[in-house]
C-alpha cells in the first residue's frame, strides 16, 4: 500500500481535539477529586476506588493518544524521506494507538456513568 503526505496529515486535526478532550476531562476529574478532598462530605469506598480508576484510563488514553500523534509524526518523516513501506506500517501502527485510545475513552465514559450511578444511590439513601 502507498500512502502519501497527506494521508497521516489528514489524523493531525482527529487526535489534536481529542487530546484536547483528554485533557478536559482530566481536568474535571482531577478538580472533582480536589473538591472531594475540601469538603466535609464523606465519600464512599466506591467512590474512590471509581476515580482512581478513571485516573488510570485518561492516563492510558492520553499516553496512547500521545504516542499516535509521534507516531504519525514519524510516519510523515519516513514517507518524506522515501520509506514509503515502513511509513505505512508505522501509520498502521500510529493508527491502532489511535483505536486503543478511543476504546479506553468508552471505558472511562462507562465508568463515570457508573460513578453517577453510585452518586444516585447514596442521594436515595439519605
Amino acid at each position: 500500500m502507498h500512502i502519501s503526505l497527506t494521508t497521516p496529515a489528514l489524523l493531525f486535526p482527529a487526535i489534536s481535539l481529542l487530546l484536547l478532550a483528554y485533557t478536559n476531562r482530566f481536568f474535571s476529574l482531577a478538580a472533582l477529586i480536589r473538591s472531594l478532598s475540601e469538603g466535609e462530605k464523606r465519600v464512599s469506598h466506591l467512590q474512590l476506588k471509581n476515580l482512581r480508576r478513571r485516573i488510570v484510563i485518561i492516563r492510558r488514553m492520553q499516553e496512547a493518544g500521545v504516542s499516535s500523534f509521534a507516531l504519525c509524526v514519524f510516519c510523515m518523516i519516513l514517507i518524506y524521506l522515501g520509506f514509503n513501506q515502513t511509513g505505512s506500517l508505522v501509520f498502521g501502527a500510529s493508527l491502532l494507538l489511535l483505536l486503543y485510545s478511543l476504546i479506553l475513552s468508552v471505558i472511562e465514559i462507562r465508568i463515570s456513568v457508573d460513578a453517577l450511578n453510585i452518586h444516585l444511590k447514596d442521594m436515595d439513601n439519605l
